[in-house]
């Protein structure tokens, strides 16, 4: 008698890459919506099993080019917790600066490269550039100021290799951080300027009754500590994450759609989640600004996630500078450790909304387990319901503008997959006057 075997592949993949929206309708009736993630399965979680946890950071960066420090942040004080570990007050602050450095390189990019030409009709950056050439070139250099401090405080720009479990392998100089102060008080302004620029945007007429759900501290806005919080009332421990929210894989992606476990309903994360639930907790400048530009708490319009994005801009360099000014070289700049069996996990608030990691490691330092949930997973189904609300205001014969008034829709959430601006394959199935009819755009027209 032969003996039954099952083999599962929990596979994940980061979505930075390609995905496809299909649509099928019945004359105007919407029958079905799927955004698709089809970029093949990284394994990450596998590949890290039986790794040394000091490879982790590294490992993790590699996830994504634009918001490494997010998957950095998040291993490092998960497997910190494992080994109990307790960091200093001046290791914590440089990771908060290491943070506002990734917040104002990716809100940077996204605003001004891949959502603002949305608002204008634009097909590119390049092509917004040609009509608001002083405004593009500002987000640029805002990007660009985001790289340098990674650069000085992590080692390199893309993908830092500084991060260590315990703190960093090098503390920066003194006159190396000095020398970013100049160009950071040039950003706060700037950033001020930059979201005054997006809030004056035609914004669309819609809103969504979301649940929102971010870190909250109690003392700080969050990047990379405090209980898990939601606009519903929802206050939870990050220890809770797995009893709260779970993991369901669905045909048509190789993203994991993450929901709610106590009624399976989808949930939304990211800037708008973090304003709604922490606006007090913006520095002075970005309060003004809110105040300033008459943005209402809270919004529940995803379009205008770009303004949360904007105070968010300047949350950051305000919260840099103030690090800047005050930085005195430490030692020691990375706490010691002993390896043990242990477990630890934690949840930051990376560019794009919260992110989730776990892992299990043995006293030879080996990973045994890893477990990573990454914001655009939680918002994928979101961006479905979305979707289902929105074609009604966009439904028309011409299937290339509901195609781009969906992607505009997707590109509010700057999901991974938004790194290229034309990543959208849009099919229609419209079943009616030309039953059957299938009418597929080609990606070279998108």
């Amino acid at each position: 008698m032969s003996e039954t075997r099952t083999i599962k592949v929990e596979a994940l993949t980061r979505v930075e890459g390609e995905g496809g929206l299909h649509i099928r309708l019945n004359g105007d009736k919407i029958e079905d919506v799927q955004l698709s993630i089809y970029e093949p399965p990284r394994f990450f979680e596998g590949f890290l099993r039986g790794r040394p946890l000091e490879e982790v950071p590294d490992i993790t960066a590699r996830i994504c080019g634009i918001c490494p420090v997010a998957y950095q942040m998040s291993a490092v004080h998960a497997l910190e917790q494992a080994l109990g570990v307790s960091i200093s007050p001046e290791i914590r602050r440089l990771r908060r600066l290491l943070y506002c450095g990734e917040w104002i390189e990716s809100h940077g990019l996204h605003m001004h490269l891949l959502q603002a030409p949305d608002f204008f009709g634009a097909a590119s950056g390049i092509e917004l550039a040609a009509r608001f050439p002083n405004e593009v070139t500002r987000g640029l250099k805002l990007k660009k100021q985001g790289n340098e401090l990674l650069e000085v405080l992590g080692g390199r720009a893309i993908h830092p290799i500084n991060v260590a479990v315990g703190g960093f392998y090098r503390a920066p100089k003194k006159e190396e951080m000095q020398k970013l102060i100049p160009a950071f008080e040039w950003g706060l302004q700037a950033a001020i300027d930059a979201t005054r620029w997006v809030a004056g945007f035609d914004f669309p007429d819609f809103e969504r009754d979301y649940e929102m759900i971010s870190v909250c501290h109690p003392d700080e806005y969050p990047m990379n500590e405090g209980r898990i919080v939601s606009t519903s009332g929802l206050s939870i421990d990050v220890l809770e994450y797995e009893t709260t929210f779970a993991e369901h894989h669905v045909e048509h992606s190789t993203a994991l759609h993450s929901l709610k476990t106590s009624d399976q309903a989808s949930y939304h994360v990211g800037p708008l989640a973090r304003v709604n639930l922490n606006r007090e907790k913006l520095c002075e400048a970005a309060r003004r600004v809110a105040d300033e530009i008459g943005f209402a708490s809270p919004c529940f319009n995803p379009f205008k996630a770009i303004i949360a994005r904007g105070l968010e801009v300047i949350h950051a360099f305000d919260e840099a500078l103030s690090i800047l000014r005050d930085y005195k070289p430490f030692k020691p700049s990375r706490i010691p450790y002993s390896h043990r069996n242990g477990e630890g996990c934690a949840a930051t608030e990376a560019p794009r909304g919260l992110i989730y990691h776990r892992y299990k490691v043995d006293d030879a330092g080996k990973v045994v387990l890893a477990k990573i949930v990454p914001p655009t997973s939680q918002n994928q189904r979101q961006i479905e319901l979305d979707l289902i609300d929105w074609l009604p205001h966009v439904l028309s014969s011409d299937d290339q503008q509901t195609a781009d008034d969906c992607e505009r829709l997707i590109r509010s959430y700057d999901p991974c997959i938004s790194c290229s601006t034309h990543f959208l394959k849009l099919t229609i199935d419209r079943i009616g006057a030309s039953a059957g009819e299938q009418i597929q755009l080609p990606p070279e027209n998108m």
